[in-house]
């Protein structure tokens, strides 16, 4: 085995032993590393405030309008240039975000810690099933409306839930789900289902409580109307499964990918905390009635990272439903995950595709393979529109260029870990000269 799978299997190890639990829902700045009541996190590989467009740039102000920071969009963004308010990525303070990935420091968020290695992770709440919302980069009263019904009612009565309940072991729920018919990206239908199940009896608890049951009732209709909610906590548990991986010596496993208005960028277990960045994937989707290719935006997103650990567009074969919504075959969904196997390092024990007579999902990709084969990863994902709102759906082809950039970065690094090691045997006593 060559050196770097032996590192490459270290990380495939901490990844399929990942264990991710809802621990609870809490408010974002009081259990987010590094948060403050100035800040706001937005999806992607960092960027500077000024380089931010479209409609990525309108959430953040919007989001600065939402939280009280300022009366209006153009205040929102005369404080940013002056640097009184201030804007990170998501990535940089252990969170996930989908599309924009907007956070502020009152937004509730779901909490998940692998039991296994300790890695945490945060993602904010689904915002309902209207294609308006502030992570697709639109804001208007029904937008606050709901934000303010999330933080207000949904996130107590979840926290309280979970409380009583204690942690959710998440894996099972992912595994079973895909069972039932889910990616768990795109399609997250039963296990939105199986994790209602699961706080059932908790909610139920909850509703006994003087003042509670109106509030139960209400997220009880919520979950019940919106099959997307299990996505942001499927983002959670890939997040931190994703870091618990990260950080092994000599390994080539992509542990993070991550897009925001600019380009899409991956990160490598062994390459440290840097994002190599690229070219934006090709799009190949279905449109809602009335929208094209023509009215797609880049906002950004970090989705994605459930393709890391083999969900997503490395499990279509699992989700046929999928046809309905972002086009395609049965047929070529079955041909993008099989291509899948050959670019990853392992298959996940536990999350087992049926119509593959139970094969389990690729995972650990590997950006040698993806250099050495020229196929790359595809990701399941809604998309976005320059107007603001979900406009579609479908599977994002990534280009080669980050994987590339990330391949020679490695070698680079091998290169001089090589000249180092033969320096040090010249210059040591007793040493070859």
């Amino acid at each position: 085995m060559p050196e770097h799978g032996v590192a490459n299997a270290e990380v495939l190890r901490r990844i399929t032993a990942a264990r991710p639990e809802l621990i609870t829902v809490a408010r974002a700045g009081d259990v987010v590393p590094g948060m403050d009541d100035r800040t706001i996190l937005t999806s992607g590989a960092p960027l500077t405030w000024p380089e931010y467009t479209g409609g990525q740039r309108r959430a953040i102000l919007y989001a600065a309008v939402h939280e009280g920071l300022a009366t209006s969009t153009e205040d929102a963004a005369d404080l940013l240039d002056r640097g009184e308010l201030r804007v990170r990525s998501t990535q940089q303070h252990s969170c996930i975000g989908s599309v924009a990935g907007i956070y502020t420091s009152s937004m509730p968020v779901l909490v998940v810690r692998d039991r296994t290695s300790g890695s945490t992770a945060y993602c904010n709440l689904y915002e309902g099933k209207s294609r308006r919302r502030l992570n697709y980069g639109t804001y208007d009263e029904e937008v606050a409306t709901g934000l303010r019904w999330l933080a207000s009612t949904c996130a107590p009565v979840l926290a309280e839930a979970l409380e009583l309940h204690g942690p959710v072991d998440l894996v099972p729920i992912m595994a079973r789900a895909l069972r039932l018919g889910d990616e768990l990206h795109s399609r997250n239908t039963g296990a939105t289902l199986l994790l209602q199940q699961e706080l059932t009896t908790s909610l139920f608890a909850v509703a006994q409580r003087p003042g509670r049951a109106e509030p139960v009732r209400e997220v009880l209709e919520f979950l019940q109307q919106n099959d997307y909610t299990f996505l942001r906590v499927a983002m959670a548990a890939a997040k931190a499964t994703a870091d618990a991986g990260h950080g092994v010596a000599g390994s080539t496993v992509v542990t993070g990918m991550a897009l925001n208005c600019r380009e899409f960028a991956i990160r490598v277990s062994g390459l440290g905390d840097t994002w190599w960045r690229g070219e934006f994937p090709d799009l190949e989707g279905r449109f809602f009635e009335g929208f094209s290719e023509a009215d797609a935006e880049w906002l950004g997103g970090e989705s994605c990272v459930t393709e890391t650990i083999g969900l997503g567009g490395f499990a279509q074969a699992a989700a046929p439903t999928l046809m309905d919504y972002q086009g395609g075959s049965f047929a070529t969904m079955v041909a993008n995950q099989t291509a899948m196997y050959g670019i990853t390092v392992g298959e996940h024990p536990d999350f087992r595709v049926p119509a593959l007579d139970f094969r389990g999902t690729p995972v650990g990709i590997d950006v040698l393979r993806v250099v050495e084969t020229g196929v790359t990863p595809v990701i399941d994902g809604g998309l976005a529109g320059r107007a603001g709102g979900q406009i579609g759906a479908g599977v994002l082809r990534t280009r080669m260029q980050a994987f590339a950039r990330a391949a020679d970065a490695w070698h680079e690094q091998q290169r001089v870990s090589t000249n180092e090691v033969r320096t040090t045997a010249l210059t040591t006593p007793g040493g070859t000269s």
